[in-house]
């Protein structure tokens, strides 16, 4: 079936068509963090989702050439700087290597490009693209010296959004006083330098200044994708003002429609809740790795609900993503010593091409995933009877490699078992022979309070990682 998602700007489902696939790859842009400070698992909810539409995509035989921008320079990482008493550069160094380390732990595969703000020549488009808006009558400098855009000037304002601008209200991101500008819609593209940007300035033929925060994702987007992309990505937070003002700036100065579909990834809750450092459910990635969790846990459990819709995070969920890859990594073990064995006397089916057909249906992840399931459920209950032969599972091992380029889930090989826990599943097992129940419970506990779990399958015991000690 034809790749559909859900367009923001429509607000409906759409045949995804690229605007020109045989020339070139796919051109997508993704929002990245503000390195004020490390990204949280919210964040991450939306970086897995952009992560998850590549790889589907590029399963469907599609190159994608994806931009995923850094936000090095704005009033965050400013004032963070001056605070911290160290050079901008400085401070953002440490959010930038955090964010690769946390992606890198969640499997989520890098973009092509990943330009900063700051960097010169990105600037230097911020200031021609600038020049090109004034120049059309679509931006102004106002008292306070600094560069606006004139909303009133673009029709389109509003239409990402759905939104009535007679209802507008100043946003965190405007810092200049409203009565310096001629709407209070109207966003700064440029941002006169004060005394409290310390030495954070670039000189401009308005003065020394920064860009505002929208005219950068426009300027890196263009520069490297051209001046009409494909997919842009982001959080519903992202809507607006932000993308709408990327719409804005950049169809004003190209008069070329800037992006064919806007996907955007609800918000995440912590036990039903907005995540907040003040109500103590405030979590990074090492956060939740200091629980015992692993990557591959955490990106299942930020992976498995509709990006559309809100996803609830909980222990209860991490427990139940640790769970649910238990029962894939038994299933995958099972399937391999059947394709070892060379029976070929009971031929079950082969696979179909649902998994990838729910995520033609814009990502539907959550039918996907049952569909996984419910054929690990059939293929467990055909091994059990002793109906599958090698054939068909090296057949049903050949599809998990095709899915699992998407979903990439898949324990790593070389984890060793320490000799220690080795030893206590031996130690219990020999109890659970002895029928030595009380023994059996108390090696159990001991190899969890070592960070391992051991479950007791069809075919013996096995370990897997677990939480350790609280």
């Amino acid at each position: 079936m034809p790749l559909r998602f859900f367009n923001t700007y429509s607000r409906e489902i759409e045949q995804f068509e690229p605007r020109n696939p045989t020339a070139r790859p796919v051109r997508m842009y993704t929002c990245g963090p503000t390195v004020y400070s490390r990204a949280h698992i919210g964040n991450f909810r939306a970086y897995i989702f952009e992560d998850l539409l590549q790889r589907h995509l590029e399963l469907r035989g599609y190159k994608v050439h994806r931009v995923m921008n850094i936000t090095d320079v704005e009033d965050k990482t400013i004032r963070g700087a001056r605070e911290a008493s160290v050079p901008l550069q400085k401070f953002t160094e440490q959010f930038k290597e955090a964010f690769f380390e946390d992606a890198h732990t969640l499997r989520i595969k890098r973009a092509d490009e990943y330009p900063a703000a700051t960097d010169q020549r990105y600037i230097d488009r911020m200031i021609e693209m600038i020049s090109a808006l004034i120049s059309k009558g679509l931006a102004y400098q106002a008292d306070d010296k600094s560069v606006y855009f004139r909303i009133n000037k673009f029709p389109d304002y509003g239409k990402l959004a759905h939104f009535d601008l007679t209802q507008l209200k100043s946003t965190g991101r405007v810092k200049h006083d409203e009565y310096d500008k001629e709407h209070i819609g109207d966003f700064a593209l440029w941002k006169a330098w004060d005394e409290a940007d310390g030495d954070v300035k670039w000189d401009s033929p308005w003065g020394p200044g920064r860009p505002g925060w929208h005219i950068e994702c426009s300027a890196m987007s263009m520069a490297l994708l051209g001046d009409e992309i494909d997919i842009h990505c982001g959080g519903v937070d992202n809507i607006f003002p932000h993308h709408e003002a990327e719409i804005a700036q950049s169809e004003g100065v190209t008069g070329k429609k800037f992006v064919r579909y806007w996907l955007h990834c609800a918000h995440l809750l912590v036990d039903g809740q907005k995540m907040a450092k003040s109500l103590g459910n405030f979590y990074a990635v090492p956060d939740v790795m200091a629980k015992g969790y692993t990557g591959r846990e955490l990106r299942y459990a930020l992976l498995r609900v509709h990006y559309r819709v809100p996803l609830n995070f909980t222990w209860e969920g991490m427990n139940e993503a640790r769970e649910s890859l238990a029962r894939v990594d038994e299933w995958l073990a099972r399937l391999r010593e059947i394709a070892k064995s060379g029976n070929l006397q009971h031929p079950t089916a082969n696979p179909t091409t649902a998994f990838e057909d729910a995520l033609d249906d814009d990502l539907n992840i959550s039918a996907a995933l049952g569909f996984l399931f419910e054929s690990i459920r059939e293929t467990n209950r055909a091994m059990d009877q002793n109906e599958m032969d090698a054939a068909s599972a090296s057949a049903w091992l050949d599809w998990w490699k095709r899915i699992n380029t998407v979903l990439d889930l898949e324990a790593e090989t070389d984890v060793a078992i320490p000799h220690e826990v080795a030893q206590l599943a031996e130690e219990r097992e020999k109890a659970r022979r002895e029928k030595n129940w009380k023994r059996s419970d108390e090696l159990r506990e001991r190899i969890s309070a070592l960070g391992w779990e051991v479950r007791d399958t069809k075919d013996g015991p096995k370990l897997t990682r677990g939480i350790g000690p609280a």
